[in-house]
């Protein structure tokens, strides 16, 4: 039988997570893949992306969302043995989803991405539970694609 996940409810998870005051954007990433992947991830992934939100632990640099994918794509593809060549399939898909959000929103810097907004508003909020449920929804697509899970 053919595993099957849902991209929508993926993205609304996620969003609600964040929406809701549980989890930050790359918490709230990490959480909902480890909940719809038939996969062993540890509880303690969560709290390994709790310093990614807000650009890096409020530095403002990549954004969080988009390092809480990564982590994902790296636990599913990732080496766990020195020089051991699943890195560079690691890499590519961790680029692929780097190119998705940026081909959409132009950069992957918090600094840039809310410059115009203060972190907490209202506007801020929406833009980065719109982010979170966006790159939830590619990771999964990609982890889909590669694992030949279905979609629905």
């Amino acid at each position: 039988m053919k595993k099957r996940i849902c991209l929508q409810a993926i993205r609304e998870e996620a969003e609600a997570y964040y929406r809701n005051g549980d989890f930050y954007c790359s918490e709230a990433i990490v959480a909902t893949i480890r909940q719809h992947f038939d996969a062993e991830i540890p509880i303690e992934a969560v709290a390994m992306a709790s310093g990614f939100p807000v650009g890096v632990g409020g530095a403002k640099c990549i954004c969080g969302a988009l390092s809480g994918g990564v982590m994902c794509l790296g636990y599913f593809f990732g080496r766990t043995e020195a020089k051991g060549e699943q890195v560079n399939k690691t890499m590519a898909l961790a680029n692929e989803l780097h190119q998705s959000f940026r081909q959409k929103h132009r950069v992957v810097c918090c600094s840039i991405l809310t410059s115009k907004m203060t972190m907490g508003s209202p506007e801020h909020m929406e833009q980065c539970i719109g982010f979170t449920g966006e790159i939830a929804e590619t990771t999964a697509k990609i982890i889909a694609r590669e694992l030949a899970y279905e979609l629905v």
